[in-house]
Formats: C-alpha cells, structure tokens, sequence
C-alpha cells in the first residue's frame, strides 16, 4: 500500500511559522519579523529560508530549530530542510504593521522607517504614552537589535528596536 503524503499549502506553513515566537523578541512571530524570506513545499519535503536580522544572531539557531519542529508535527511525512540565506540583509523595515503592533503593545518600541537618517539618537515614540519626549540611555540592549530609551514625559524606560 503507498501512502499519500500529507496536504499541506504554502499558507498553512506560513500560518505555522508566524506562530513561533522569535527567541529574543517573543511578543513577535517570525513571519511578522520578516526573517522568513522564501518556503517551498513540495510532494516530498519542505524548504524554509532565514535571514538573520544580524550577522551572527545567537537566535538563529534556535529559530531554525523552533522551524524543524513545527513543521515536523505540521508535515510528519516530509522533510525539512530550513536554510540560512546571506543573499540579502535583513532591513528592521521587514517587521510588518502587525509586528510593530505587538512590539508596541509588550512595551518596546518597534523601530522607525530604515529611510530614516542615521543618528545616535533620532527621538522615538514611547510604547507607553505615545510622547516623542524620549532620550537614548545606552545603544546597547539586552540583544544587538534592541537599545534602552527613556520617555520623559511618562518616566517610563523601554526598549527600543533598532532601525536597520
């Protein structure tokens, strides 16, 4: 007897990826970061590629393998082959509305367009209250993407992701 391999659409793996939250980020699912940058299903396996949002990401590989897993359980019968791409640079302008969104809502602040000039400290809004009344108070985060401002109108520090 040959089995049939399981149905399973482009859409239905791009539902699975976006539910993954990214390590570093967990308010923010993978597809809504913009790291997921191609899948390809076909009759025998599935090919997922990566950008990392930086050269060297630590959570990179927990990412591809957070990517074998779900997608393991979603197709039992394929493989899955999950790939890192170097062929273009991730840009924070990947990140979509609905991630800056929920960025917004856990209290970091999604980062502003990549057009915008680069300066040490470009004012940000804050996540809490909206104010433009922020300062940068180190460029260095918990993680390369992120830095720490403060909002002086709310007295609030928060996160920010960085503009890449």
């Amino acid at each position: 007897m040959v089995s049939t391999p399981t149905e399973v659409t482009t859409s239905e793996v791009l539902a699975a990826l976006a539910a993954i939250p990214d390590p570093e980020l967990p308010a923010i699912g993978l597809v809504d970061l913009g790291v997921v940058r191609s899948v390809e299903v076909a009759p025998d396996r599935i090919v997922v590629e990566l950008i990392p949002t930086f050269l060297g990401c630590p959570a990179l590989e927990l990412m591809c393998a957070a990517v074998r897993d779900r997608l393991a359980t979603l197709a039992p019968d394929r493989t899955i082959d999950v790939r890192v791409s170097h062929a273009g640079p991730w840009s924070s302008d990947r990140i979509s509305s609905t991630g800056r969104a929920a960025l917004r809502r856990s209290g970091i602040g999604p980062p502003l367009p990549a057009s915008t000039p680069i300066e040490v400290d470009v004012p940000a809004p804050c996540p809490y209250c909206g104010s433009s009344r922020t300062v940068l108070e180190n460029a260095f985060g918990p993680t390369l993407c992120r830095q720490i401002r403060y909002c002086t109108a709310c007295r609030q520090p928060f996160e920010q992701v960085k503009v890449l």
